[in-house]
């Protein structure tokens, strides 16, 4: 099971100057994981107040969290609701990577709730917010995974955001008998049928987590609490919680619903939502997603995630070279790198790339988006990531070595290039 990692010690070195990519003024540090800081900071141009998490590349990679990482910004980027905290884009250097968020003044719920328990009306508003947060997640195949007070934020508002998407799972991770098997999530949180470790629905062990968050809520300790953690699972596994006195007759009975051990019978987003207790003052959301349709449509096609959103646009445009946030060509040792837009698709881009290998003597091998140049030797020379920006536009991504591009290639591939003036 993999454990959180924000309550470890704090190892990661911070961010020594005082303005971040001559856009951001890094203020206070917020808190600290084994991989990241978060810090408060200004965007000089705005003024406005963000959050910025400094991740170090060098522990994710050695920890074999990079996966995570990736998720997490594919997750957050496509996520628009105004009870999740908001990623405004992605920065890196060769060190680290910096997310930079939303900034949610009130801290974690979980401080609140360290000082004495909610009302069973202020439990119902924070539980009716976080089903939201929840069912759009579900709506757009994101299952959290990790859901706690720890991970729930509170603005200046009171309202709730939810935060830390680095467990989560989307649903081209579903095996074909349409559940997921990794074990993850925070022990008092986590679903019996995870215990069991078998096979789970993505949507219903985030029902039972949110089960958990409400108890804490209503009567301000863990229904699942024990010094020993193998007789934790086990009352987590029978389902053996005591309801304190005060619970209502409405709340006892959605609690029977929530934390059911048996995932099949365990109630429904849908469900809440229609539930007697839950619905007392409830008013769903109304809102539109940010991107546009043609970007929403290209993000969500299950096998070619090749396609920009408005997130990835405002990253390429930012004036941060980012090449080097994920290197997948691993043992090419890039020394330069290229980036273009063109008005070519990909198959006469691969074509065009193709030809001038053939007269450089060098073997073109095609994998999706990718294609890579290799020498006589198997030596890799050239590696090239093909993105479509829009239905007509690309973006073409080059890491080269010993400037093999700049020498041999570049000079005749000078027709790829876009060139806005010309097509008006």
């Amino acid at each position: 099971m993999e454990e959180e990692t924000e309550s470890s010690p704090c190892d990661i070195s911070p961010i020594t100057q005082q303005i971040l990519f001559e856009k951001y003024e890094i203020g206070r540090l917020l808190g600290c994981g084994a991989f990241a800081k978060v810090y408060h900071a200004r965007n000089i141009q705005t003024g406005e107040s963000v959050a910025i998490k400094a991740i170090s590349k060098q522990k994710i990679v050695k920890s074999g969290f990079m996966p995570n990482i990736k998720r997490e910004i594919s997750i957050m980027r496509q996520l628009h609701h105004p009870y999740i905290v908001t990623l405004f884009e992605v920065l890196a250097t060769k060190a680290k990577i910096y997310f930079v968020m939303e900034f949610v003044k009130g801290g974690e719920l979980f401080s609140e709730i360290s000082k004495c328990r909610f009302s069973e009306d202020l439990s119902r508003r924070y539980f009716q917010q976080l089903i939201s947060a929840v069912g759009y997640c579900h709506s757009h195949g994101v299952f959290h995974r990790d859901l706690k007070p720890e991970n729930l934020l509170i603005d200046e508002k009171g309202d709730l955001k939810v935060s830390d998407f680095g467990l989560s799972a989307v649903t081209s991770q579903v095996h074909n008998d349409g559940l997921l098997y990794t074990s993850c999530g925070t022990p008092a949180y986590v679903a019996p049928e995870i215990l069991a470790r078998k096979g789970y629905n993505g949507a219903k062990i985030d029902i039972w987590s949110c089960g958990v968050i409400l108890f804490v809520l209503n009567s301000g300790y863990l229904p699942f609490n024990c010094r020993n953690l193998a007789e934790m699972y086990r009352k987590i596994y029978r389902g053996e919680f005591r309801l304190p006195k005060w619970t209502s007759p409405g709340l006892r009975h959605l609690f029977s619903r929530l934390l059911d051990t048996n995932p099949v019978t365990r109630i429904t987003v849908d469900e809440i939502i229609q539930d007697p207790w839950f619905s007392q003052g409830y008013k769903e959301i109304k809102f539109h997603d940010c991107d546009d349709n043609y970007l929403t449509k290209g993000m969500n096609r299950k096998n070619d995630c090749s396609f920009l959103n408005a997130f990835d646009i405002i990253s390429f445009s930012s004036g941060v070279d980012l090449s080097g946030l994920f290197q997948d060509f691993d043992n090419l040792a890039a020394t330069e790198s290229d980036r273009f837009v063109t008005a070519e698709t990909r198959v006469n881009i691969t074509k065009k790339v193709g030809e001038v290998a053939a007269r450089e003597n060098l073997t073109m091998t095609k994998q999706g988006r990718k294609l890579s140049l290799e020498g006589p030797n198997g030596k890799l020379f050239v590696g090239i990531e093909m993105y479509q920006l829009t239905e007509s536009l690309a973006v073409v991504e080059v890491r080269s070595y010993e400037g093999v591009w700049k020498r041999r290639f570049q000079p005749h591939l000078n027709t790829l290039i876009y060139h806005p003036e010309a097509s008006a």
